[in-house]
């Protein structure tokens, strides 16, 4: 079977089997470090598939393409490829793909240019709520409070990124209870999650059709609040992080009929109330080393004509 063919079954495969896998297991939920990892090598083994398969297809349709993909790789290697035996089929699927590339980096650019401007709306919706006074320097503080009747808590991604809370937290939550929502914004900020959700918008975004990168991006709103609710309660204790986010969303109706967005604030409640075991760590490093070895199964599937050739 022809290598491009073969990549483009097992990226198909990946593409279609992951989110199901997933979402037939319950250990999300106990490890989102991991799952949000998971999903990462996932989605990075579906596009690694693409893009060989790509580099393949356009090097046997086009001599000139032929020299830069195989570089300095002896002839018997190239030969072992059978370039010649593709068919004019190789050239529509490169072109077919370099188009999907092409569309990928328009919508990641999109993402990027959209998260910026909703920063430049926040930031000037800050500056209007919190205006200098006459003679006052911009001193870039970490921490802002704001006026407001609404419980909300961000982190201003910027040069130096600011914590911005408004005072009804600050009437709602004392001593550690504050000091664990700082933390669960802390822990957003320290891990770069916004990146994170970035590029899985973009991918859900430039291809609704292909289920893994939907699902790529509804998981991965949810492990990341999960993954930053583990590093308040790790510091600050379970209970103090399950009574504060009840105090910050109780007058929200969420824990009633609510809208899908804020469904999962009584799981998060649930979860930190009564949590499952986590992994031992050695069965945390081995789902870590099986997880890094999916964008292997690509390179590796690539790699074997020629290292067939060779020996």
């Amino acid at each position: 079977m022809m290598v491009p063919l073969a990549l483009m079954i097992l990226g198909v495969l990946a593409a279609a089997m992951a989110p199901r896998l997933m979402a037939r297991s319950d250990w999300p939920d106990r490890e989102p470090v991991l799952a949000l990892w998971v999903w990462q090598c996932v989605v990075a083994g579906v596009l690694l598939c693409a893009l060989l398969a790509m580099s393949l297809s356009a090097a046997a349709a086009w001599e000139s393409v032929r020299s830069p993909v195989f570089g300095f790789a002896p002839h018997v290697v190239v030969e072992a490829y059978a370039l010649n035996r593709y068919g004019p089929w190789a050239g529509a699927l490169a072109l077919l793909l370099a188009g999907g590339g092409a569309w990928t980096a328009v919508t990641l650019t999109r993402e990027v240019r959209a998260a910026r401007a909703r920063r430049r709306q926040r930031r000037a919706e800050l500056l209007r709520r919190s205006p200098l006074l006459p003679g006052e320097e911009p001193a870039g503080e970490r921490l802002v409070v704001l006026e407001g009747d609404r419980p909300e808590a961000w982190w201003l991604q910027h040069s130096s990124p600011q914590l911005v809370i408004t005072t009804s937290v600050l009437r709602r939550l004392k001593g550690r209870q504050l000091d664990a929502l700082i933390a669960h914004e802390q822990g957003h900020a320290r891990a770069r999650h916004d990146l994170l959700l970035h590029c899985a918008a973009a991918l859900a975004v430039g291809f609704p059709q292909i289920p893994v990168f939907a699902a790529f991006r509804d998981q991965v709103h949810r492990l990341v609040e999960l993954a930053a609710d583990d590093v308040a309660s790790r510091r600050f204790g379970r209970l103090t992080f399950a009574l504060a986010l009840v105090e910050l969303n109780e007058d929200r109706g969420v824990f009633g009929p609510c809208p899908s967005q804020l469904a999962q604030v009584p799981e998060r409640v649930d979860r930190l109330l009564s949590p499952a075991p986590r992994f031992t760590p050695g069965r945390r490093l081995r789902m870590t080393a099986v997880a890094a070895l999916v964008p292997a199964v690509p390179l590796l599937v690539t790699f074997i004509p020629g290292l067939r050739a060779l020996t």
